[in-house]
């Protein structure tokens, strides 16, 4: 089987490859807010996925949290795809999402159970922003009800 070379889109992931050290802050649903402070281990398997494994505090967690993200692209659909699982929750998050014509910013969609009420669930965004060659933001966002977004984490990614 011959397999196709990467798109464009498969060698941006290159650049969220690496050792990370992350800081950042979180808007608790009480109006609280908190630290986080995680590091980040991400790389490519093959050419066309990045599998990246993040380990840290975050508020509200007496223990540490594992997450792993695995992004890639599907040329067939010309979208960004991805799971998401994390210690602290049960479910596997699904992303579709697209890049900015300026090529700085990946928004991540999903759907994931709410903030306050995990019985129901709500549209989120993860917002992917690279600010240079060893420096990322990451921000997420859940929408209201009243279709407005409210961003309640930024965290900001170092290469360390």
């Amino acid at each position: 089987m011959d397999t196709p070379p990467p798109t464009p889109q498969h060698n941006w992931l290159n650049q969220l490859v690496g050792n990370w050290t992350i800081t950042g802050t979180c808007t608790m649903p009480d109006g609280s807010t908190g630290k986080s402070d995680a590091t980040e281990s991400a790389r490519m398997v093959g050419d066309y996925f990045l599998h990246a494994i993040l380990k840290g505090k975050v508020p509200g967690m007496d223990t540490p949290v594992e997450t792993i993200l695995i992004l890639g692209f599907d040329p067939d659909s010309n979208t960004f795809v991805g799971t998401w699982i994390g210690s602290p929750m049960p479910q596997l998050i699904n992303y579709t999402g697209t890049l900015s014509e300026d090529q700085t910013t990946l928004t991540l969609a999903c759907d994931a159970p709410d903030l306050e009420d995990q019985s129901k669930t709500s549209a989120y965004r993860d917002v992917i922003v690279i600010t240079s060659e060893n420096t990322r933001e990451f921000h997420s966002e859940i929408q209201l009800e009243d279709g407005s977004w409210n961003r309640f984490m930024s965290s900001y990614y170092t290469r360390a």
